[in-house]
């Protein structure tokens, strides 16, 4: 190891130290390997899920500071929440709810709404009630996706939601500086998320994605968590959409996830 990686990796670790983190969806996935990635670099990480049970086991996996159990598309339990918190926080990440896919003559209209609403409202309760109890140097980070890339038969809603928390972001880092906030936009990721979406087709999406993407293999969640933990250390990068996707957006007509 050269002494330019020591500096780099002290840095890290010691601007995370005494610095808290709260992760919404952090009992697996996304949010559970970002919480482990933050507590490596010396930050205390509180687990927000709705599984009481779960987010046990991942706060016994990981030695978390502490848990909460809630509903983060209920705006009222995310402002309990965070007026609850016993100190000021540092950094909020929400992960995103899954899409919503269907062609507008079967669409339910009902399923529809409440995806809008877990998108845009979500975000919007979160930065206004975690903002409020946290440092100026903070960070916001949301988990979007890569649904605007393409037009397609079925993806309406989730084509909206994506370029729709791109500009919200983009506004909010305005509206919340110098608190900073960030949107990551990944495509697939190999997670329980994505394995209870495609079922029996998991094995063979993944083995399409190692033998197309030019990385050469699937993105799992500590490559996402290793984008999100950058964006909190990294005081420069604010307001802006990071895609993480292996590459796929460079193959032409595969569409997006």
């Amino acid at each position: 190891m050269t002494s330019t990686t020591l500096t780099s990796d002290s840095f890290h670790q010691l601007h995370m130290v005494d610095q808290t983190v709260v992760v919404f969806g952090g009992s697996s996935g996304i949010g559970l390997e970002t919480a482990r990635l933050a507590m490596a670099h010396g930050a205390a990480a509180i687990l927000v899920a709705r599984n009481e049970d779960r987010l046990r086991d991942a706060a016994d996996q990981l030695g978390a500071a502490s848990t909460a159990a809630l509903d983060v598309t209920d705006p009222a339990a995310v402002a309990q929440f965070f007026a609850g918190l016993p100190a000021p926080i540092d950094h909020v990440m929400v992960t995103g709810g899954g899409p919503y896919y269907s062609p507008l003559a079967d669409m339910d209209f009902t399923q529809a709404k409440r995806n809008i609403d877990d998108h845009l409202v979500t975000t919007l309760a979160v930065a206004r009630h975690g903002s409020a109890r946290m440092r100026p140097s903070g960070t916001l980070i949301f988990i979007g996706g890569t649904g605007a890339r393409t037009a397609g038969v079925g993806m309406t809603v989730n084509a909206a939601m994506s370029s729709a928390l791109r500009s919200l972001v983009a506004n909010l880092a305005l509206e919340l500086a110098p608190i900073r906030v960030n949107l990551i936009a990944p495509g697939f990721v190999d997670t329980p998320l994505s394995a209870s979406l495609l079922g029996d087709q998991l094995d063979a999406r993944r083995q399409e994605l190692r033998d197309t993407l030019p990385i050469g293999r699937v993105v799992g969640p500590a490559d996402v968590a290793a984008l999100a933990v950058h964006l909190m250390t990294n005081t420069a990068l604010t307001g802006a959409t990071y895609d993480i996707d292996g590459g796929q957006q460079l193959l032409s007509n595969r569409g997006a996830n």
